[in-house]
């Protein structure tokens, strides 16, 4: 009788044991390819932000040195007892006999005078408008620059003639000046000169019908105290002028008079940028927490595919120094190309972005080398405990649970 024991049929694998490892074929890659957009999706916002930023300061500071940061304005406030304070009516000629003020001149706003497109507009559609009279230096003591036509001179500063704000002209229609351009102010007409273009540190002037003092005092006796007065001041004293402004001009009632750097909201407007850009750097900064979560759940999803490679190399011979570099390696290098990808994305958007908003395009090179170092950090840190985990797995147990 043969008792020869049959030789034992090779056991296959599970069917869930083929399934997870067919499985794990095909999405380990798209695992990999998604944490790696989660870093992306961090640096790309990180780098995006500060180059809009960066960009958007460029903007500000060429904007502040076309216009200029050395034009003051002063106006009356009130005084210790809360009565509204008048400037004197002589307050450019005591401004510019300081040294280090450079011009300056009046305008003086004619109060209850009201201006239409022609008589045939009713009387309660205003639009706004504000009348002034001024001295006829004013254009070059704001940096202003005409849209159109002419800006007063002597003989049109005494007779019936105005130069229109940018917003002024707007609001009335006026898109150029003819011969026959008019508007009428208080039942008079009056011909258009000149259009102005718009001044961003003269904005209240925008909506403005502007003449010369003569002929406002002349038509709705508009007294010669300025209702603001505007100083340009040698661009290396602007502090200096500022402080002693009001002395100078009203030394009878220097608290009574207010005195302003009209530039000062341009540069509160790059304050503003730098809040909000702390804000965004911060969410970008969980963008990238994220993104390395991602790329550490990949690295330990990878150590349990990968267990019989592992058992394998450490059969072989492999140290388990060698096997937590190659883990490690593995998620730097994962991190790393969603870096590169990333700071290529938010270059990209905050080039779109500028040229779109007309800014200059700036990418400071520091955002795209912190971007790239954060990456490392987070690849190093991401991939610690897989690979600490991957080289303590005895090659026996590795090799058994393949």
């Amino acid at each position: 009788m043969n008792t020869a024991t049959p030789p034992r049929p090779k056991r296959m694998p599970a069917p869930d044991v083929i399934r997870t490892g067919a499985e794990g074929l095909y999405t380990r890659p798209l695992r990999a390819f998604l944490s790696a957009i989660g870093i992306a999706i961090g640096i790309a916002a990180v780098v995006a932000v500060v180059g809009i930023s960066a960009s958007s300061k460029a903007e500000v500071e060429q904007r502040l040195q076309s216009l200029g940061t050395n034009l003051l304005t002063a106006e009356p406030g009130t005084d210790l007892f809360g009565k509204p304070g008048v400037l004197p009516e002589d307050a450019a000629g005591m401004a510019k006999r300081h040294g280090f003020v450079d011009d300056a001149a009046a305008v003086g706003q004619a109060v209850g005078a009201k201006a239409y497109r022609s008589d045939k507009i009713p009387e309660q559609e205003t639009n706004g408008l504000s009348v002034h009279g001024t001295d006829l230096n004013l254009l070059d003591v704001i940096g202003g620059r005409l849209r159109a036509g002419a800006w007063l001179n002597e003989a049109t500063g005494s007779y019936p003639a105005v130069v229109l704000g940018h917003s002024a002209a707007e609001r009335l229609g006026i898109g150029a000046v003819r011969p026959d351009t008019s508007v009428v102010i208080d039942g008079e007409t009056y011909s258009v000169i000149g259009i102005l273009d718009r001044n961003e540190l003269a904005p209240e002037l925008d909506g403005a019908l502007l003449m010369g003092w003569d002929s406002a005092e002349e038509a709705f006796g508009l007294e010669r105290n300025p209702s603001r007065l505007y100083v340009e001041a040698d661009p290396d004293h602007v502090v200096d002028v500022r402080d002693i402004l009001a002395d100078a001009i009203n030394p009878s009632d220097p608290v009574g008079t207010e005195v302003s750097r009209p530039s000062d909201a341009l540069a509160a407007q790059e304050a503003a940028d730098d809040a909000l850009t702390a804000m965004l750097l911060g969410l970008g900064g969980v963008s990238l927490l994220v993104g390395g979560v991602g790329v550490a759940n990949t690295m330990v999803i990878s150590v349990l595919e990968r267990r019989s490679e592992i058992g394998l190399r450490r059969a072989l011979g492999a140290t388990r120094g060698r096997v937590r570099l190659q883990f490690i390696t593995e998620s730097l290098l994962l991190s790393v190309l969603g870096g590169i990808g990333g700071a290529a994305l938010g270059a990209g958007a905050t080039a779109a972005f500028a040229l779109a908003q007309g800014w200059p395009v700036t990418v400071p090179p520091w955002a795209i080398g912190a971007g790239l170092g954060a990456t490392v950090v987070i690849g190093a840190f991401a991939g610690f405990y897989p690979a600490m985990r991957a080289a303590r797995l005895p090659p026996t147990e590795a090799l058994a649970a393949s």
